[in-house]
């Protein structure tokens, strides 16, 4: 062969291969990431809802009646003399209303794009005009962006989307309170990404046109917001510099510049910055203010302070079981008399109140951030962390007030009656008539509960685990036996776990359990002697190797073959051959294992594994940062199989097919990218390629896919909005049944009483008899004949 034709076929492969790389590219799904495309994607949802055949399927709650969930606001109108209504805003569970006192609420929100709600306002002038900023402020991991601000003028029956859909999270909204077209809202931004929405927005015409009267840059948005009772044009807000990284919680860093204190007297045209007093701009976090009615010239300020308290000594951990960083100042409480021109650090002044305010809101102050001033007395004051905090002194002092659940995020003062307070957090609502010496709390908890998972056993009847974000591991039972359309909600019962936990209960005594407990720390227990039958069953390091890094949310998988057989992931893929009591490492680090990505979070884990219920050693295992992989020979060899127009995305979840050897179904979610895009896919040859099914479903992210125990044409997918059907192994979808707005983090169905069972992150469990869906009897029925049939061939 001569050089020059050489040379033109070798070009020619390299133009092919290109091409084939442009198609590839060409193939791939372009993120989701503003809040006014997700808006337009769920009005699909709702379009393919209303026609969906299994639009009259119900989803029956089963609990837990027990427990509520992370709740981030509540507001109420004053009646003087009549009952209160309440209005409560939770972090993935949507608007709840009272209308007598706490006693019962209904939802009035589930209809909307989001659940997760930041603040809520309603209109001084008119009791039923109530504006909604969706997406929680406080970006804890289990948070979620919202898409705008939305108002009622009926009370919740309907409401309106008022714009601001690229906010993602709001901080506070503040009516004039003598012109009702006047609003403000404090945008914090994107929880993963920067974005330039993030500031102070203004109207004045009611929501129609939105003018930003404050902005810094990308990285830092307006948190709070009050207005000067005497003169409105006179407005402080806080600015906030902050986004989470996968690695790190979104806590103060050496470069930060941004975090102060605000002030405008025309209205938001002008502004200057009033941080006289308080620490060095590096040393700011998250900041509440609020102000005194009865003297507008006095304001306090809640701050989270990153000045170091103390070094930690070596060998300390944290709650979590890490090792402990040195110990910041936290919470510190400051106090202007002048209107902000200068402040004065009142907090934490005597050895007493110093170590009082550093285990005021522990090392993640910048989950709380709430001050209020009590609208009759310029010295009382509430702060708002682990625990509720009130001072009478004006800050020098504090007494704690241990309301049934710890973790404070919403606090409502009368301002007719300051004896008369309503506080909301992860427990949900607590009411209080005499300045917070007594509560009482609704006789049944608001059904918030922010599970992760499911697990099931096989009792009679039969029982489901998960783990409950601020809260622990429960488990609760499905009593089917007054039939599948007669199932009562029940309280849970704390089982082993953590609040991120999966469980697997072994079928041979439904009474042994593996849970991980924060991180990755596993562990075996007896359902019916726990915790005093618990026991960690890892193996501790050598100091030379590198520490385990399990996920929040660690997977475990029982093998089908043998029950003896467990595998753990952390960043290697664990498998134990005798229930947990020995362990080998059966894969290298799965994850990219980059040094400049570790941080106070575990991150660079594997994040979903299984193994096939076919051919015993198959298994495969997806990781956090976007890894996917398989080996055939239990662990010996790994093959990466990510290609094509797969994104590098967390990877959600990995099931191998029940029914055919080389299928392997997969979904990724781009949460943590701020990506609502959706990300389902499907191989037939063990993960060499991969094929899009996500078909008609609009908007994601999506957190788990599911085949069906019965029907081989019938896949589940939970989003972070509902549950989907395909009856068609994934060439097309609907959705499945009348379940409100909600976060579907995992779904199982129980293959002998043919349920199925969701977990959503802010309502709860739910189930749903499986009969009328995959049609149990009828195919048993058609099976038996087949073999008869078969046998008759046969002889």
């Amino acid at each position: 062969m001569n050089t020059h034709l050489f040379l033109l076929r070798f070009k020619g492969i390299i133009l092919f291969l290109l091409f084939v790389n442009y198609l590839s590219t060409a193939q791939e799904k372009k993120p989701v990431f503003s809040g006014a495309d997700r808006v337009k994607m769920f009005s699909k949802q709702k379009e393919l809802a209303q026609s969906s055949a299994f639009k009259d399927l119900h989803w029956s709650y089963i609990g837990p009646t027990n427990i509520s969930g992370r709740c981030t606001d509540v507001e109420a109108t004053s009646p003087r003399g009549q009952q209160y209504t309440i209005w409560i805003g939770s972090a993935t569970g949507g608007v709840w209303k009272s209308t007598n006192e706490g006693t019962t609420f209904e939802p009035v929100f589930d209809k909307m794009p989001t659940a997760s709600i930041g603040d809520i306002a309603i209109d001084p002038q008119n009791p039923d005009v109530v504006w909604v900023g969706t997406g929680e402020a406080n970006i804890f991991r289990s948070s979620n962006a919202g898409c705008g601000v939305f108002k009622t003028s009926d009370g919740g029956t309907n409401w309106e989307l008022m714009g601001l859909e690229k906010t993602h999270t709001i901080g506070r909204i503040r009516i004039h309170p003598e012109n009702s077209n006047i609003i403000y809202v404090a945008a914090t931004g994107h929880e993963w990404t920067t974005n330039e929405e993030r500031g102070l927005y203004k109207t004045t015409d009611g929501g129609k046109t939105w003018d930003k009267i404050l902005k810094i840059n990308n990285k830092t948005g307006i948190f709070d917001v009050v207005l000067d009772p005497s003169d409105p044009e006179t407005i402080y807000a806080t600015s906030w510099e902050r986004m989470r990284l996968k690695w790190n919680d979104p806590r103060t860093f050496k470069d930060t510049k941004n975090c102060g204190i605000w002030k405008s007297t025309d209205g938001g045209k002008n502004w200057k910055q009033i941080n006289k007093g308080l620490p060095e701009a590096s040393h700011r976090g998250r900041i509440g203010i609020d102000i005194s009615r009865s003297n507008p010239k006095v304001l306090y300020a809640l701050l989270d302070n990153y000045e170091i308290a103390y070094e930690a000594e070596e060998g300390e951990v944290d709650s979590y079981g890490r090792p402990k960083e040195d110990v910041i100042k936290g919470a510190t409480v400051y106090k202007t008399a002048d209107g902000g021109e200068t402040w004065e650090q009142v907090s934490g002044l005597t050895p007493e109140t110093k170590t009082y305010m550093e285990r005021h809101s522990g090392t993640y102050g910048w989950v709380f951030g709430q001050i209020r001033v009590d609208p009759k007395d310029e010295n009382t004051i509430y702060t708002l962390g682990i625990w509720l905090h009130k001072s009478t002194d004006g800050g020098k002092t504090f007494t704690t007030i241990r309301d049934p659940h710890a973790d404070h995020h919403g606090f409502w003062i009368d301002p007719n009656n300051s004896n008369y307070l309503l506080d909301v957090q992860d427990g949900g609502l607590s009411i209080s008539y005499d300045q917070g010496e007594t509560w009482k709390h609704p006789i049944t908890p608001l059904p918030l509960a922010q599970f992760y998972n499911i697990a099931f056993d096989y009792n009679t009847p039969f029982r489901v685990f998960g783990s409950i974000q601020d809260h622990h591991s429960f488990y609760g039972t499905v009593d089917i036996s007054r039939g599948k359309d007669r199932i009562e909600p029940v309280e849970f019962a704390h089982t082993l776990g953590a609040e991120g936990s999966i469980h697997v209960i072994d079928p041979r005594d439904n009474n042994t359990v593996f849970a991980s407990v924060f991180y990755g720390n596993l562990a075996r227990a007896k359902v019916d002697s726990y915790p005093e039958s618990t026991e960690r069953i890892l193996p501790p390091n050598y100091p030379d190797e590198p520490a385990l890094r399990g996920q929040w949310v660690s997977p475990i998988v029982m093998s089908p073959h043998n029950n003896d057989i467990i595998y753990f992931g952390t960043q290697y893929v664990m498998k134990s051959t005798d229930k947990g009591s020995t362990w080998e490492k059966i894969s290298p680090d799965l994850s990219f294992n980059d040094p400049n990505k570790f941080g106070d979070i575990n991150y660079q884990t594997i994040q979903t594994l299984d193994e096939s219920p076919l051919r015993a050693g198959l298994l495969y295992a997806g990781t956090d940062d976007g890894r996917i992989w398989r080996t055939k020979d239990a662990g010996k060899t790994w093959q990466e199989i990510r290609s094509g127009a797969v994104p590098q995305r967390w990877v959600s979840r990995i099931v191998a097919s029940k029914y055919e050897l080389g299928t392997v179904y997969m979904t990724q979610t781009g949460r943590r990218d701020d990506d609502f895009q959706v990300y389902i896919w499907k191989s037939t040859d063990f993960g060499k390629t991969w094929e899009d099914i996500s078909g008609n479903i609009p908007v994601g992210p999506v957190n788990v896919i599911r085949e069906d125990p019965i029907n081989p044409d019938i896949l589940y997918v939970g989003t972070d909005a509902s549950v989907y059907i395909s009856k068609n192994k994934g060439e097309s979808w609907e959705v499945l049944g009348d379940l409100p707005f909600a976060y579907v983090h995992d779904l199982q169905i129980h293959p002998r009483d043919n349920m199925i069972i969701i977990a959503t992150h802010g309502r709860g469990m739910f189930v749903m008899d499986a009969d009328p869906v995959n049609d149990k009897e009828e195919l048993l029925r058609q099976r038996r004949r087949y073999r008869a049939t078969e046998m008759e061939t046969e002889n």
